[in-house]
């Protein structure tokens, strides 16, 4: 089972359980202390507490008829870097006069770690993320999601898409908020899976596919055992000397690079996959 949110036809924003293909709408007029999809995940038990207060007056609705909302309340988005080898490796070769910064983060106890987007900030699935106007050479970088709690513990997954601009970091690695925050540069979703109900990451895979004109433009795929970190340690490190009274979510990487003659354009659509999760499909402007 998963949760999310989406944007019902009346314009109301609701909370759903989803089992396969089937949609329960939650009431969150039944509890008090789950008002949001963000009190649900932060609950001891979410899928559990999903259930106690599905809407029972309901019938189930169509995964495909739906219009899902990031699954962002009030959390802020992290994210971190240079945890896969293969990003490691992209980061060397973009940007050589700081090669040695990235090959020490790579195997330092401490990560490099981010603040990448306000909820406000976050692109809703099927959304437009964009390409800085500014950036010659642009690329998605397909991530796991770890949604946190305010006490600092994983509760579930989604997927996440950092949007790079990758020749304004190679420039200078002082640039990188430049390459890596701004308007449209950050979405996650559709669906949370609770940590419960996740597969073992070790053997999970992460598919990234560009299209452009119909065609594929790109694809490429990873599995979570090619993380340097676990993803226990990551979320430790973001709230050490931190606190999120609202939870957060923390985006842990990638490994997925796409070549260097490659960057993103207008109109491309960038479709990514998690197994456990589902699939978070942007088109780019």
């Amino acid at each position: 089972m998963q949760l999310g949110k989406v944007r019902y036809k009346d314009g109301a924003v609701g909370v759903v359980l989803v089992e396969r293909n089937s949609v329960f709408r939650v009431d969150t007029t039944r509890d008090p202390a789950l008002r949001t999809l963000a009190d649900l995940l932060h609950a001891p038990d979410p899928i559990g507490a999903a259930n106690r207060i599905v809407d029972t007056t309901a019938t189930s609705e169509r995964l495909s008829d739906q219009t899902f909302l990031a699954p962002v309340d009030h959390q802020e988005v992290w994210a971190a870097g240079v945890t896969y080898k293969r990003s490691k490796v992209a980061r060397e070769e973009e940007s050589k006069g700081a090669a040695q910064f990235y090959d020490k983060v790579y195997t330092a106890d401490r990560p490099e770690l981010f603040l990448k987007a306000t909820p406000a900030r976050v692109v809703h699935p099927g959304e437009p993320v964009r390409i800085r106007a500014d950036a010659k050479w642009s690329v998605p970088e397909p991530e796991l999601a770890l949604v946190i709690s305010p006490a600092g513990k994983i509760v579930g997954f989604t997927v996440g898409n950092d949007m790079s601009s990758r020749d304004i970091e190679g420039e200078n690695p002082l640039y990188l908020p430049q390459a890596k925050i701004y308007k449209g540069s950050c979405s996650v979703g559709p669906l949370v899976t609770p940590i419960a109900a996740m597969p073992p990451l070790a053997g999970v895979e992460i598919k990234l596919v560009i299209a452009r004109g119909g065609k594929t433009a790109f694809e490429g795929a990873t599995t979570l055992a090619q993380m340097a970190r676990t993803v226990e340690s990551l979320a430790e490190w973001l709230f050490r000397e931190n606190e999120f009274p609202n939870g957060a979510l923390l985006l842990t990487g990638t490994g997925i690079v796409p070549p260097d003659e490659f960057t993103l354009a207008h109109g491309d659509d960038v479709s990514i996959s998690i197994a456990g999760i589902g699939t978070l499909r942007n088109p780019v402007a």
